[in-house]
């Protein structure tokens, strides 16, 4: 199965892969299902403000990952960089973290591709659709590199193509043509712009970062991109654009169009896709089929963030193998250069937690789900924190600028802003628990249960190998990822 003299991931994926890989990471169920959801919350007004703080937030995180990846692009990426620049305990737990995060959305996205496959065919069981897509999935990502970065760029321009046609036939609406203009009822109706005030945008925070995990994912793949120089800050340039007109584009079309106590917006979700904002407005144009094409395009927005997912986790465990942070075994690769036994453990443990969810009315489930939804942000935060003392370190180490191939903006804003509003953002994953007469505890330890156990990982691993924040002096900047 492997090549004792194949030591190194293969650097196959090019630019277009990259840009794509980077895209499809950030537009999935958050843009087409959830967008419904967001409006009526708290409004057009609300949910443009939430995503785009949000936006540029991710902005920075991106041009700081760039930046290191563009430095040292490794499989590894940030759990490498945290290891390097900031703490090796600190390294080892957002490693481990990430792995489970993007192995426990495996699981999450079987579910779901199910589930929108009893809108076509109500009477075959879910788990033989969950193991035809898990099947599938593997075997992109086991015939190698190339065939998962084809793959994604795939799903991923069903994607681009489908937010295109949305935003040019919710314009076409807007102006009048196709349909009568709603004009600007819709932003003066009732409590809108604003519905629900700070706290309704608060609780929009939650959901416009979950939209957005995924872009960190350029990262990981810088490690097997052709040209790393050129390739990762060229994605990031255009991404960054592309994501702010799909996303504040579209809630514009579904604030013109959508009165934000529309009913139908509370109801969407990924069983319900003949209601989705998408299908709504797209039915207003007379597309006959608009419920079927939505639900063809959110499937493939579920197995494009699987097939993310897969990629993701088991690149992660590869480079802590690597490292000496996970068992040798999973170092190990076959003649095409695809780390097979980290690839088989991932999938292992995807189908572990996609059992759980058919047991218990899938409490446990539930339990890792949310697990997993506190690691994202975790994630992030661990790559402000590394770039702040990457930067750091070169000017302690009185290193010229001139080495770093792409620089971040704006830097030490960047960094700190991303830091902070992370911080915000996971404080407030329900903080309304703590509002109320009495303290819910049991919403509280759901919401919030992925710090603890990613504070265990890193307190036990710090206790056993005695580590340190490394001293500015002595963080490792070499290029050489071998050093």
């Amino acid at each position: 199965m492997s090549d004792a003299a194949n030591t190194k991931l293969k650097r196959s994926l090019k630019s277009r892969h990259m840009n794509m890989i980077a895209l499809g990471g950030s537009i999935g169920t958050g843009l087409f299902v959830a967008g419904g959801e967001v409006v009526s919350t708290a409004g057009p007004g609300g949910a443009l403000v939430a995503y785009g703080f949000i936006g540029i937030m991710v902005y920075f995180l991106m041009t700081s990952l760039g930046e290191m990846a563009t430095y040292l692009p490794v499989p590894g990426s940030f759990g490498t960089y945290a290891s390097r620049y900031v703490d090796p305990a600190f390294g080892f737990a957002l490693g481990w973290n990430y792995w489970f995060n993007w192995a426990i959305t495996l699981a999450a996205e079987l579910v779901a591709g199910a589930l929108i496959m009893k809108y076509w065919f109500p009477d075959i069981p879910a788990i033989v659709w969950s193991a035809l897509f898990l099947a599938a999935l593997f075997l992109m990502n086991y015939l190698s590199t190339r065939s998962f970065g084809e793959s994604e760029y795939f799903f991923s321009s069903m994607k681009v193509i489908t937010v295109f046609v949305f935003l040019f036939v919710g314009t076409m609406l807007i102006l009048g043509i196709g349909g009568t203009s709603p004009g600007f009822e819709n932003w003066t109706r009732g409590e809108a712009p604003f519905v629900g005030g700070f706290a309704s945008i608060m609780a929009i925070f939650m959901v416009a970062g979950f939209s957005f995990q995924g872009t960190e994912l350029i990262g990981v793949a810088a490690g097997e991109s052709e040209d790393p120089e050129k390739n990762i800050p060229k994605a990031i340039h255009s991404i960054f654009w592309r994501i702010l007109l799909f996303y504040i584009g579209a809630f514009v079309v579904i604030g013109f169009l959508i009165p934000y106590d529309d009913p139908n917006l509370l109801n969407s979700s990924v069983e319900n896709v003949a209601i989705s904002p998408f299908t709504l407005v797209l039915d207003r144009f007379g597309f006959a089929f608009a419920a079927s094409f939505i639900n063809a395009i959110i499937l493939t927005a579920v197995l494009s963030a699987g097939n993310s997912g897969l990629y993701a986790s088991t690149r992660m465990l590869y480079a802590m193998a690597k490292e000496g942070d996970a068992p040798k075994v999973f170092t190990k690769l076959n003649s095409r250069g695809v780390p097979v036994p980290a690839l088989l453990a991932t999938a292992a443990f995807g189908v572990f937690a996609f059992l759980t969810s058919l047991i218990g009315e899938g409490t446990a489930y539930n339990w890792l789900i949310n697990i997993s939804g506190m690691s994202g942000f975790i994630v992030w935060l661990g790559i402000a924190i590394a770039h702040y003392r990457f930067r750091r370190a070169f000017h302690a180490q009185g290193k010229s600028l001139d080495a770093i191939p792409f620089k971040a903006l704006f830097y030490p804003f960047g960094p700190i802003f991303a830091t902070v509003l992370c911080l915000i953002i996971i404080a407030g994953q329900n903080y309304t628990a703590f509002t109320g007469e009495t303290i819910d505890w049991y919403g509280a330890s759901v919401a919030y249960i992925g710090i603890p156990v990613f504070l265990l990982v890193y307190a036990a691993y710090k206790s056993k190998y005695k580590t340190h924040v490394i001293p500015l002096k002595e963080v490792n900047l070499d290029r050489d990822y071998e050093k």
